[in-house]
């Protein structure tokens, strides 16, 4: 199984919607309290060559990397740039990157306007013109790559705001995940939100939404539980998930099938999930040392897996088929 060690704490992994072997990293040093970040663009290709005579080849090859000032906390790959990169930074700014261009370059836009550190960031991936970011300021903002200030700023929540994920099929539809304990689902197009849930008793991690059904969503809490709830009739989740030992920090729902869900946790562990069966917990690793933080699902390769976590390593594997898989 492919393995990255990077210098510093790993926040969060993402595959290229363009590239099948190439994956982004955000890092931060001293477990993103204070220091240094570092933006991996990463390659599973093997090396063209041995390094020499009986070397082993190496699993993973680094392309290009960029230093932050702060920790990077996300990063989201465009949807219209196969070179395009958006990063969430400790500082409150929002940064851009191409890998296209030489580093000297880059970043290619900073932008400054969260007071407070950004959480993450997604791209629209119907519209592909525009991206989100979420901030521990409580609000959720609206970008395009050629614009230098915001389009819009949402503030409804009453606390830090770790998610905010679109719709994939409504290009003007995301939902937000917040310390709140509120899931809620806004349109871009109406003043304030137009659902609100009071989807856990403890702080909301993170969210995502089915990518075969644009009325489900799925809820990752402090309380240790996943919640899948259908935004048509949002009295009782569709289905909770319970295993994980500690809160759960990320949750992503397959590209590929309709009821498989992926999520991490500070228990150290990588969960698969079909939350439509009764006996829901496909799989579990523990590869990771350290708090689990950051996973992916490769939308051009079914079953391809990545996971980062504070042991500042990267996971990359293939579900159900790869024989050294953790």
């Amino acid at each position: 199984m492919p393995v990255f060690k990077a210098p510093f704490n790993g926040y969060s992994v993402k595959f290229s919607p363009f590239y099948e072997s190439r994956l982004a990293v955000a890092t931060s040093q001293n477990f993103g309290i204070l220091g240094n970040g570092r933006l991996h663009v990463i390659d599973l290709s093997p090396a063209p060559a041995p390094l020499g005579p009986g070397a082993p080849r190496q699993p993973i090859t680094e392309l290009v990397s960029y230093d932050t000032a702060d920790g990077v906390y996300d990063v989201a790959w465009s949807e219209s740039h196969d070179s395009l990169l958006v990063a969430a930074i400790a500082d409150g700014s929002v940064k851009i990157y191409d890998t296209a261009l030489p580093p000297a370059s880059n970043p290619l836009r900073s932008l400054h306007e969260h007071t407070r550190e950004v959480s993450s960031a997604d791209y629209n991936p119907t519209r592909r013109d525009s991206f989100l970011t979420s901030s521990w300021d409580d609000t959720v903002k609206l970008w395009t790559v050629d614009r230098p200030a915001s389009v819009r700023t949402f503030k409804e929540h009453a606390y830090c705001v770790y998610s905010a994920v679109w719709n994939p099929r409504h290009a003007d539809v995301f939902a937000s995940a917040s310390g709140d304990c509120t899931l809620r689902v806004w349109d871009v197009r109406e003043p304030g939100s137009t659902m609100i849930i009071p989807a856990h008793e403890l702080e909301i991690l993170a969210c995502d939404w089915n990518k075969y059904d644009d009325c489900c969503i799925a809820t990752a809490s402090v309380d240790k539980s996943i919640k899948v709830w259908d935004v048509r009739s949002m009295r009782v989740p569709v289905s909770v998930l319970n295993g994980h030992g500690y809160a759960v920090r990320k949750v992503k729902f397959s590209p590929h099938r309709q009821s498989l869900i992926m999520s991490c946790s500070y228990d150290m562990s990588v969960c698969l999930w079909d939350y439509m069966v009764e006996d829901a917990l496909v799989a579990r690793y523990d590869h990771h040392t350290e708090f689990a933080v950051g996973v992916d699902m490769s939308v051009l390769v079914e079953g391809l897996l990545a996971s980062t976590g504070w042991d500042e390593l990267v996971y990359v594997w293939q579900h159900g088929t790869d024989p050294r898989a953790p």
